[in-house]
């Protein structure tokens, strides 16, 4: 490894990490809870951020274009600087009149300039690290890209949940929370202008032009359709999570709601403390003991487990639909529950695509799984709006007490058996990772 600069990894790898995970978590997560108390339709909200995480699934299409046009490094710092403009654009837009479709715009740039930004970073991490090194700290880059999650999911909601304590209209908040994120990632960029190293190795790939490349992603693509119980394995990646893909974006919408629509009322403190804190925790939780059961027991053995563990918490968001009066640190319970089973059950997905994809052009083919597994929430995600609002509208006093939460989240619990079809489809697939999994233990 060739550098001619030779900073610890410990100076740039955590806040790069950082600069990976907040972004995701503001175009994702943040804008549902803004955009409900700003007053846009639930079935807009879920549609229109539900659209925000395409360039997330389809980033493979242009990552070979990064190792064309410039360096690693380059292609970093230039996507942090960016992102650092859209947030002082989101919070400068959140006052207008016209601040749904403005943010929308402002907020897809955002996705696509972090989806690159991850590309690139990912890229300089392996470049810059030796397999020792690598070894070392992926662990360190984990736990600095969960962090984030937390910070921004829960920090930041606590943050503008305080601001609007103290008067501030929701609008003004958001948009400081916003000011507040633009400081700190320039100051993430200035930092990683002095802090990442300078290597020889990262330089643009030559003599490689764009027909090449579009000849070498269409064999890649071509080879990954050839492979054995595809069709399987793509039901399976898009329809094991579809019960929490239907609740990812209207959770927080019901904890947000006031309870005359059937929701929790809970502020912003509340949720950025339940679902934002208390919820991501257990989900990392989840998934380490997932991680931990699966290098026991293998992925045939906890594959059933797994998908109950998944699909089957959901019941809490019934029963709280049931019980909106339920004590805060029940709800807490019940949310940290729900979001255990869910880190719990996403392992066996994330196994079972580590080796699906082995073999030929295995990194690439990688990134395709990814891909049919965020479409998989994505497209359900896009229409659970909808769907509530059609609820809404034949939710009958005599029929769950009215409450349209409570008869959409039983039909959720209906849509579990989707992931049990998507487990039983994939019997034959998972076999042949059972049995590579012995060959490589033997």
């Amino acid at each position: 490894m060739n550098k001619t600069s030779h900073p610890s990894p410990w100076k740039w790898i955590p806040s790069l990490y950082i600069a990976e995970g907040i972004p995701y978590c503001a175009v994702n997560t943040l804008p549902v809870l803004f955009y409900c108390e700003l007053g846009v339709s639930i079935s807009e909200i879920t549609a229109w951020t539900g659209l925000l995480s395409l360039p997330w699934i389809i980033r493979p299409l242009w990552s070979p274009f990064v190792d064309i046009f410039s360096t690693k490094r380059r292609w970093t710092l230039a996507m942090q600087l960016l992102m650092t403009l859209t947030m002082l654009a989101v919070a400068v837009c959140l006052p207008a009149s016209f601040f749904f479709a403005s943010t929308l715009a402002v907020f897809g740039c955002m996705a696509f300039f972090s989806a690159t930004h991850d590309i690139a970073a990912d890229g300089f991490y392996m470049l810059a690290l030796n397999d020792k090194q690598q070894a070392d700290f992926v662990g360190i880059r984990s736990t600095f890209y969960k962090v984030a999650t937390v910070v921004g999911q829960g920090g930041l909601t606590l943050l503008a949940g305080w601001l609007e304590s103290r008067g501030m209209h929701p609008s003004g908040a958001w948009a400081m929370v916003f000011y507040c994120l633009t400081a700190v990632f320039f100051a993430i960029w200035l930092w990683h202008t002095q802090a990442m190293p300078r290597l020889d190795a990262d330089r643009p790939t030559g003599g490689t032009t764009p027909g090449e490349i579009l000849r070498d992603f269409c064999h890649t693509f071509a080879t990954f359709f050839r492979k054995r119980h595809i069709a399987a394995a793509i039901a399976f990646m898009l329809l094991f999570r579809l019960p929490e893909a239907l609740c990812a974006k209207m959770v927080a919408i019901f904890l947000k709601s006031p309870a005359v629509d059937g929701g929790l009322a809970l502020s912003l403190t509340e949720i950025g403390f339940a679902n934002g804190t208390v919820g991501v925790i257990a989900l990392l939780a989840g998934g380490v003991l997932g991680g931990i059961a699966i290098g026991h027991g293998g992925l045939r053995r906890w594959l059933w487990p797994m998908a109950c563990a998944l699909a089957l918490p959901c019941v809490v968001y019934c029963l709280l639909a049931i019980r909106p009066d339920m004590d805060f640190s029940l709800i807490c319970v019940a949310i940290g529950l729900e979001q255990f089973g869910y880190g719990f059950g996403l392992t066996a997905l994330m196994m079972y695509m580590i080796y699906f994809a082995k073999g030929e052009s295995e990194t690439s083919h990688y990134a395709f799984c990814i891909a049919f597994s965020m479409a998989g929430v994505m497209l359900p995600g896009m229409a659970a709006g909808w769907i509530f609002e059609k609820i809404r509208l034949l939710a009958l006093p005599g029929l769950s007490g009215g409450n349209p939460f409570e008869i959409y989240f039983w039909l959720v619990m209906i849509c579990c058996l989707v992931t049990f079809l998507a487990c039983r489809l994939a019997k034959d697939s998972i076999l042949d990772i059972t049995a590579r999994q012995n060959d490589e233990k033997h």
